[in-house]
């Protein structure tokens, strides 16, 4: 491995295997809970319509949006315990809910308001992680820079298999047994594992400043929290929100042409291909991260973006979707990993957990508006024009990249 560096294999044995075990399959259910909602809105059993069922995901995404810079901050002023503890019991319990107002008959606006009641409590696993791993790089100062790379590779490599698996998990118990079930599992999942992560001993090490006592030291001027909105803070979840929206849009396209071919159970199949490529690609990153600069792979993945989303303009059955698919996936995880590594740069001191969640926040944000436009537009003609929001955004992440990524990139603002 290159100097500074470290491997996997020695990443992993910072925190123990379990640490990495439970954070990798607790985020699942945060997963699952986009599609699932999409899937059962949108069913017979529910309103039998595409619309509802992506304004109702979309409305799961804002809610995620919402909910998690507030918890963020939380975790940044109380620590991840507790915080994560409360969100995993009542989120958890709320998913399962959701599942269990389908089927007792609710109508679709009450399934879809329960769905937003449970985004909102909806924790960020993968942010949490991250968090975690930049304490734990503190604690080893001379590998700290490997440190942070490989783990914000891994988180987000980790991040695209929960998109994929989850999505997948979903559409297999949606052919199965219906929709519901997805949903009644994702529940279940995160009442165990999101409490497991919760009470992980990892999160010692992120106690909040409240536990720290920063109350002394704040009167003596050390420890304030500085400013949430750097401008590496706002570029960067500016550039998630386009990468929600590329998530939003080939979501409910894929569901389109899925449902298109009389097939609506295969749509969280096909989506988890993109996350294929996607985690591949992210585990890749930390070599090629080493011949190029964050500022470069900004703009490249962005390019990326916009150029392999092309072809889905012309798809117009399943069987050539898959390979389009794992392309396009290939720049996604790089991308937001990229996004993070910036972001962490840019974070004031006492303001990471905030940050962290706030990407995530944002990239739920440009879910609920790609879900939510992608799905009109679908009603109206099909895939296609959803897939155009895909190439559409891929554009504006170009656009974005170009002239900012150098300056906020480079600097610690």
């Amino acid at each position: 491995m290159p100097s500074g560096s470290v491997s996997y294999r020695t990443l992993f044995s910072l925190p123990g295997r379990t640490f990495v075990t439970v954070a990798a399959l607790a985020r699942l259910p945060l997963a699952m809970s986009q599609l699932g909602t999409l899937l059962l809105v949108s069913s017979p059993q529910v309103s039998g319509r595409l619309g509802p069922g992506g304004l109702a995901a979309g409305m799961v995404a804002l809610a995620i949006a919402a909910g998690s810079p507030f918890f963020g901050a939380l975790t940044d002023r109380y620590g991840q315990r507790t915080v994560l503890l409360v969100q995993s019991l009542i989120g958890g319990a709320v998913l399962i809910a959701e599942g269990l107002a389908a089927l007792a008959g609710a109508s679709w606006p009450v399934v879809a308001a329960i769905g937003g009641l449970a985004g909102f409590f909806l924790p960020q696993i993968g942010t949490m992680a991250r968090v975690r791993w930049r304490a734990i790089g503190a604690e080893n100062p001379a590998i700290e820079a490997g440190i942070l790379e490989t783990s914000f590779a891994w988180e987000g490599a980790v991040d695209e298999a929960s998109f994929a698996l989850g999505p997948a998990a979903v559409g297999v118990l949606a052919v199965l047994a219906g929709p519901i079930p997805g949903l009644i599992v994702a529940g279940a999942m995160l009442l165990v594992l999101g409490s497991w992560f919760a009470v992980d001993p990892t999160s010692r090490l992120v106690p909040g400043r409240r536990q720290e006592g920063t109350t002394t030291r704040s009167r003596q001027g050390r420890n304030i929290p500085g400013p949430l909105f750097t401008a590496g803070v706002v570029a960067t979840s500016v550039g998630m929100v386009f990468m929600g929206m590329v998530f939003g849009s080939v979501q409910t396209g894929t569901t389109s042409l899925a449902t298109q071919a009389g097939r609506p159970g295969l749509a969280g199949l096909f989506h988890a291909l993109l996350s294929v490529g996607s985690a591949a690609a992210g585990l890749a990153l930390p070599r090629l991260a080493h011949h190029l600069g964050l500022a470069t792979r900004w703009r490249l993945f962005a390019a990326g973006l916009a150029v392999f989303a092309v072809p889905l303009l012309l798809v117009d059955r399943l069987g050539p979707l898959a390979p389009v698919l794992i392309i396009l996936g290939m720049a996604a995880a790089p991308y937001m990993i990229t996004l993070f590594s910036v972001a962490e740069r840019s974070a004031s001191p006492g303001r990471i957990g905030t940050v962290m969640t706030l990407l995530a926040a944002t990239n739920s944000l440009g879910y609920a508006f790609g879900t939510t436009l992608a799905g009109r537009l679908a009603d109206w003609g099909g895939p296609t024009p959803a897939y155009g929001v895909t190439v559409g955004v891929g554009v504006a992440a170009t656009l974005l990249a170009l002239p900012v990524a150098r300056r906020v990139a480079s600097t610690r603002d």
